[in-house]
């Protein structure tokens, strides 16, 4: 049974693309199944997952869509009214090692225009019997896509807002992480979603009840949506530790985690039992680890289509002292991706995700 994991932050410039393209790779690497979906409609994901920067690059995206393997064409027979039900998108390999086991189903910038239908949907109201469809076809197309092949993991990189497109594809998730950076905004951010979430999660629990859309043409399914915990990303390391600055908002963020997002999760049912966490070392504040800014190893990472973990020596094109401290700091990517890894499997297990319901200790 496909997991599905959603990486969620309405603040942008958390890295929420970068963490779904290493986290999925390395995934991979440990033997999973994983389709790396993009429903952001800036597309970063699939640009980094399929090269963009040649003439060639570009011609070979054109031509995957051209094929009309990507999210919006995919979801086109629902909120399109077309005379066909939805079906499996066919999803590009990942080209490197894993290309047997990760795939990309491809974002499009239009993915944008079924915001409104979709919103409207959601609403419940006296539309509901003429929209009926809507609210549950995103759940059947990455359904039927995971079954085509196999998945054992969706990640679903979102976009940075709170629309209806993101209420959906969070509230119908089975997991989220919240990727954040070490500064003030990321502190607002983590408030704003322990007031917005609930409200997301009662709306859900609502159209999940509802005949109508249970017994629609594409289910909306019953919620079981758990929070994995939080990632702290590009902040500075000078002499082994985080800059005091960054200390400060580190802190603050976790202690926003622990103090209001936490038990508001828990209020509504969106928590593992406790000692799920803390048989995999994370504490109350949900920090799932901690990656420092790797600076030119992503453009680099970018350029390739490759983790920062996985460049060659020749993709690196460094020799000397810059060559083994860039070597020193992929290695410590390496572990930090190997360790979250872990964490997510032992997180997720099949079993739970089966029976998901009220929870205790």
């Amino acid at each position: 049974m496909v997991q599905k994991i959603a990486l969620f932050n309405h603040k942008g410039g958390v890295s929420k693309t970068t963490t779904t393209f290493n986290l999925g790779w390395m995934l991979a690497s440990k033997g999973k199944r994983v389709i790396l979906v993009d429903s952001d409609p800036q597309c970063n994901l699939t640009g980094m997952a399929l090269g963009e920067s040649t003439e060639d690059d570009e011609a070979r995206i054109e031509a995957i869509y051209n094929t009309g393997s990507n999210i919006k064409t995919g979801l086109a027979p629902a909120f399109e009214s077309q005379p066909k039900a939805i079906e499996a998108v066919e999803c590009i390999p990942i080209e490197g090692k894993n290309k047997d086991r990760l795939f990309l189903l491809p974002g499009d910038v239009g993915f944008a225009e079924y915001e409104v239908t979709l919103g409207i949907a959601q609403e419940l109201s006296g539309s509901i019997q003429t929209l009926k469809n809507i609210p549950g076809s995103i759940t059947d197309l990455l359904e039927k896509t995971a079954s085509k092949y196999n998945a054992d993991y969706i990640l679903i990189d979102m976009s940075p807002s709170l629309g209806a497109i993101n209420q959906n594809l969070l509230m119908t998730s089975d997991f989220f992480i919240v990727p954040t950076t070490a500064d003030f905004f990321s502190v607002m951010a983590i408030d704003s979603l322990a007031r917005v979430l609930p409200k997301w999660y009662e709306w859900a629990k609502k159209a999940s009840s509802m005949s109508i859309l249970k017994n629609a043409n594409y289910p909306f399914p019953d919620v079981k949506l758990r929070f994995l915990g939080t990632i702290v990303q590009n902040y500075r390391i000078i002499h082994g530790r985080e800059t005091a600055a960054f200390q400060k908002w580190i802190q603050r963020i976790e202690c926003d985690v622990e103090t209001k997002l936490v038990p508001s999760l828990e209020k509504h049912n969106m928590m593992l039992p406790n000692s799920m966490y803390a048989e995999w070392g994370i504490d109350r504040s949900l920090c799932l680890t901690k990656i420092a800014n790797f600076n030119s190893l992503i453009a680099l990472s970018q350029k390739h289509r490759t983790p920062i973990y996985d460049l060659t020596t020749e993709q690196l094109e460094q020799t000397g002292i810059v060559l083994e401290n860039n070597r020193k700091k992929q290695e410590d990517f390496r572990e930090v991706f190997l360790n979250l890894a872990d964490k997510v499997i032992g997180l997720t297990p099949t079993a739970y995700a089966v029976s998901a319901g009220p929870i205790s200790d």
